[in-house]
């Protein structure tokens, strides 16, 4: 007769109830802080968001200019850091190329407000809003969009969308490439890169030919999406190469969980509280939005964020190696 705590196929113990009612409570309760940490990691970023820091450019007569600074202190305290130059030309390269998110001219004739829609979406609103409190100054109050959103998409959702395709491409590709190629690290590698080659191509003609969200120069912006999702997949490839199945979930952790609230994709990392918005931008996903950004609609900005997407993919190729350098020493070694 079988004793009812064991199983006769195996001759091991079967779980007693006691045991699996503790298994039972451990993934109930598991399950629970996972859901309330990942709520924490999208919601705290969202509801404490707002403008921090905002670079701004003016331009004007000096008293103007500090007159305008003393308004916008306190209107908005902390919301700008705001950068003088000296005519409303250069207001508008200094947009261009990032290095303000919008501008405010004072001139004889009265105030241009100008924006960048491309920026991200709350900064026109705010800056709008400025322009409406020096109206009711009595201002002449001009509004000029600098780098608009294009026709077709001008509520930029298409840019706000792009956080989970790339985390979802880098990470999809990953899994993909370590099911397929258990024994060649080598072409997971060239994989991860061909991937990312062509998804980027592929990702940017739908945005540009299809959804009309982007209408600047599509190869680099194909170039800025494929080196984000190659990015990502690489990293995600070298913590698995070092730390087997444990590695994929690490990864997975670090660009859903923390890389992509931290983003800052739909509203820049200005917008988000700091210093979050901007540890968002020396993670995978932050950078990919900005050289995304850069690319499609500025004349620069995208340098630094290009540097912290090539390490982070140089750093995924560098842990394979040292995975392989390894493995090679072990297979060299033989048994003990």
């Amino acid at each position: 007769m079988t004793d009812s705590t064991s199983d006769p196929t195996t001759d091991r113990p079967s779980p007693t109830p006691v045991r699996d009612m503790r298994k039972l409570v451990g993934i109930v309760l598991g399950l629970t802080v996972a859901l309330g940490l990942m709520l924490l990691a999208f919601a705290t970023p969202a509801i404490h968001s707002g403008p921090h820091d905002v670079p701004l450019a003016v331009s004007g007569p000096e008293p103007a200019v500090a007159r305008l600074t003393t308004m916008l202190d306190e209107q908005r305290p902390g919301a700008f850091v705001v950068t003088p130059y000296a005519y409303a030309d250069d207001v508008t390269a200094a947009i261009e190329k990032r290095d303000a998110v919008g501008g405010v001219s004072v001139t004889p004739d009265g105030v241009t407000v100008q924006t960048a829609s491309a920026a991200g979406a709350p900064y026109a609103t705010l800056l709008q809003g400025v322009g409406s409190a020096l109206a009711a100054q009595g201002q002449n109050v001009t509004y000029v969009d600098v780098v608009p959103l294009t026709a077709d998409d001008p509520t930029g959702a298409g840019l706000s969308a792009l956080a989970l395709p790339l985390a979802f491409g880098g990470l999809a590709s990953a899994v993909g490439l370590v099911t397929a190629f258990r024994h060649s690290r080598g072409l997971r590698v060239a994989g991860a890169i061909g991937f990312a080659v062509v998804a980027g191509i592929a990702v940017t003609a739908v945005l540009q030919f299809w959804l009309g969200t982007l209408d600047g120069p599509f190869w680099s912006t194909a170039a800025a999406f494929a080196l984000g999702i190659g990015a990502i997949s690489l990293a995600v490839l070298g913590l698995e190469s070092l730390l087997g199945y444990p590695g994929l979930g690490l990864g997975a952790v670090v660009m859903m969980f923390v890389a992509n609230p931290l983003s800052g994709i739909a509203t820049g990392p200005a917008w988000l509280p700091q210093p979050w918005g901007e540890i968002g931008q020396f993670l995978p996903i932050g950078a990919a939005g900005t050289a995304i950004r850069s690319a499609a609609f500025f004349d620069g900005g995208a340098g630094r964020a290009v540097v912290v997407l090539a390490v982070w993919a140089a750093a995924g190729i560098a842990l394979v190696g040292i995975s392989a350098v390894r493995a090679s020493r072990r297979a060299t070694a033989g048994p003990s």
